[in-house]
């Protein structure tokens, strides 16, 4: 595949941002769309390429698409419709969404593309917005095979790890194993940093000394001295991770999985959005253990 393959990128965020910028790094003609049309306009003089109106203008004429939105109601409203990336993709075009939705939503989506003559992946990420920034993300795929084989270089602009998972729906039901781990790991972490700071130790030389033995995460690594610092606002939010963990806890149902430890921190994120913390990261819960919260 030419590394001049046409793309179109479809929610410019906090992650869609950068993943549309390595795409243009890398030397695909770009073209771009975002609800906040400013966003948009601001990429392209940022990067090159051209920013539309409506998804089905941005991605006229690409051989890839890439969508990356909020949840399942949005990436509905991008995707279908008269102005929807559908109604402007060329026949044979695969759409990427990179977007944590549902697997309910992905299984819907292959079938309307198929009746199309396009091709689908869902594609959801794990790694945060530094992930995002610096390439690095773990990219977790549900679709055929031969579509995963073609786009798979497409992916790897901003992807350290591109993994197929299997089938459409694949991809979203790891990704919800990943936030699932998560989230017991950072309730753990929280009470572990608090401990020790009730304790009367250094609890950032506490988590130093833990990284070298079987207690170590890429959370503790990263987040148990800004927990200690209470500082809060590195990327993934907790509004984001409620939903997350909402599409976690629907699909158990589903599947009948018991997720007794994930619905417990679920409720203990909802005390942090009660605390006004919505735009906190994840690493926020530590806030509950306070005494004086």
């Amino acid at each position: 595949m030419s590394d001049r393959t046409a793309a179109a990128f479809v929610g410019l965020g906090v992650m869609g941002y950068p993943m549309a910028g390595h795409l243009a790094v890398k030397g695909h003609p770009m073209r771009v769309y975002n609800r906040t049309g400013t966003k948009s306009a601001q990429w392209a003089q940022e990067h090159g390429g051209s920013a539309h109106p409506t998804p089905a203008e941005a991605v006229a004429g690409a051989d890839y698409v890439m969508t990356c939105v909020g949840n399942d109601d949005d990436l509905r409203s991008v995707v279908l419709g008269e102005t929807g990336v559908f109604a402007g993709m060329k026949e044979g075009a695969v759409l990427i969404d990179h977007t944590t939705t549902s697997a309910v939503v992905a299984r819907e989506l292959v079938e309307e593309a198929g009746s199309r003559g396009l091709g689908f992946l869902d594609a959801p990420v794990s790694g945060g917005q530094a992930g995002a920034e610096n390439g690095a993300l773990t990219v977790m795929v549900g679709g055929d095979v031969a579509t995963f084989v073609a786009a798979e270089p497409v992916m790897q602009c901003y992807g350290k790890t591109v993994m197929r998972m299997g089938d459409v729906g694949a991809g979203q039901l790891t990704k919800m194993v990943n936030q699932i781990c998560i989230a017991g790991l950072v309730q753990g972490l929280s009470e572990a940093m608090n401990f020790a700071m009730a304790a009367g130790i250094d609890a950032k030389r506490a988590a130093e000394v833990m990284s070298g033995g079987a207690a170590q995460s890429w959370q503790m690594d990263n987040r148990a001295p800004t927990m200690v610092d209470g500082q809060f606002g590195f990327g993934f939010a907790v509004d984001w991770m409620r939903k997350d963990l909402g599409i976690c806890l629907d699909e158990a149902t589903r599947n009948g999985a018991k997720l007794p430890v994930t619905e417990i921190v679920d409720g203990f994120y909802a005390e942090i959005q009660n605390m006004g913390g919505n735009r906190y990261d994840t690493s926020s819960l530590i806030l509950n253990l306070k005494n004086d919260k």
